[in-house]
C-alpha cells in the first residue's frame, strides 16, 4: 500500500462513486442550507497522519476552525467575497465543514496545521501506526 487511502479494486462498478460521495459528503445526506463539505486527501505512511483539504480563498487566521474531540477531527471554514460591476454588487459567501475520524492511537493533541496556496495540511503522530497491521496466514486442506 502506498500510504494513500485507497478504494478496493473488483468492487461492483457502481460502488466506489457512492464510495466517493460517502467520502466527499452526499447532497442529500447533508440537506443544511449553506452548509457544504471540504475535499480532502488522507494518507497514513512512517507513523504520520496527514489530512489534505482544499480550502481556497479563505484567510485561516480569522476564516478556519480546527478541532479534535474524541479521535474526530473537524475541519470548519467560512468564505465570503463581494464583487462589484457596473450597477450590480453580488454576495458569495458560504460554511464548508467536515469530520473525519482519526486512526487508532492517534495523538489529536500533538496535530499541526499549515496553509499555502488554497491547500490546508493537517499532520498527527500515530506512533505505531506501521507495526499494527499484521498477514495472516490462512490454512488450507
Amino acid at each position: 500500500m502506498s500510504g494513500k487511502i485507497e478504494r478496493r479494486m473488483g468492487w461492483p462498478s457502481g460502488l466506489p462513486d457512492l464510495l466517493g460521495w460517502a467520502e466527499e459528503g452526499a447532497p442529500w445526506l447533508h440537506q443544511v442550507p449553506g452548509l457544504h463539505s471540504i475535499r480532502i486527501e488522507e494518507s497514513l505512511t512512517d507513523g504520520t497522519y496527514a489530512l489534505r483539504a482544499e480550502l481556497p480563498g479563505i484567510d485561516p487566521a480569522k476564516d478556519l476552525e480546527l478541532t479534535v474531540a474524541e479521535g474526530i477531527l473537524t475541519l470548519r471554514a467560512e468564505r465570503s467575497s463581494e464583487s462589484e460591476e457596473k450597477n450590480r454588487t453580488e454576495f458569495h459567501y458560504g460554511t464548508f465543514m467536515r469530520s473525519v475520524r482519526l486512526p487508532a492511537g492517534a495523538r489529536g493533541e500533538e496535530a499541526t496545521a499549515a496553509y499555502k496556496d488554497g491547500v490546508l495540511t493537517v499532520t498527527v503522530p500515530v506512533p505505531g501506526a506501521e507495526t499494527a497491521t499484521r498477514t495472516i496466514p490462512v490454512q488450507h486442506d
